[in-house]
């Protein structure tokens, strides 16, 4: 009996052990999500929130990374982590309307009611916040109307802090990103 309590407290220490990877500010913002409404860093404050950086008009990395990102929204609803946020920065804003994003987004089995899918910026803006608040890139690709950018997933804590990364295109961690965030979500 002794020993099954200790493995206990043991399982439940090492299940909340967030490891962060990351430790970078968010610089303050505000753009137009798919449905024409402003989002701000300031509204995602007092909530962790997992960001990505795609584009409409991807031909390789963005389909997959918003079905993965879907899933995860999936994942985060049935285990209960409540007020959590999902931003998907677009690195093409001239094409990325939020039309253009809101007919993206229908394609996935997607709950926008915590999504945004975000725009109204330009090209060098969005190049230099992804450099400067998660440490990726977001250029465009001078072969073509593609872009070169991050392929990860970003943990963004309460307070706005980017505190970790995960692959967002193939070997996801699932079931780390949920418990990091549930970890993250508890914490005050």
């Amino acid at each position: 009996m002794a020993l099954a309590v200790v493995t206990m407290i043991v399982l439940s220490a090492c299940s909340s052990n967030f490891q962060a990877n990351m430790d970078v500010e968010v610089d303050d913002f505000t753009h137009v999500n798919q449905n024409g409404n402003e989002v701000s860093l300031g509204d995602l404050k007092g909530k962790v929130w997992i960001a990505n950086f795609i584009f409409t008009n991807c031909t390789t990395v963005c389909p997959p990374m918003t079905h993965n990102m879907s899933e995860l929204q999936d994942l985060l609803n049935k285990e209960g982590v409540k007020e959590y946020r999902i931003i998907s920065f677009s690195v093409d804003p001239k094409r990325d309307t939020p039309k253009v994003l809101k007919e993206y987004i229908s394609k996935y089995e997607a709950d926008e009611s915590n999504w945004d899918l975000l725009t109204g910026y330009d090209s060098d803006y969005i190049r230099e916040f992804a450099k400067g608040s998660f440490q990726t890139l977001a250029v465009p690709d001078p072969n073509s109307d593609q872009f070169m950018h991050g392929t990860s997933f970003y943990l963004v804590d309460k307070e706005g802090t980017v505190v970790k990364s995960y692959s967002g295109n193939t070997d996801v961690p699932f079931d780390e990103i949920v418990l990091d965030m549930k970890h993250l979500s508890k914490e005050t």
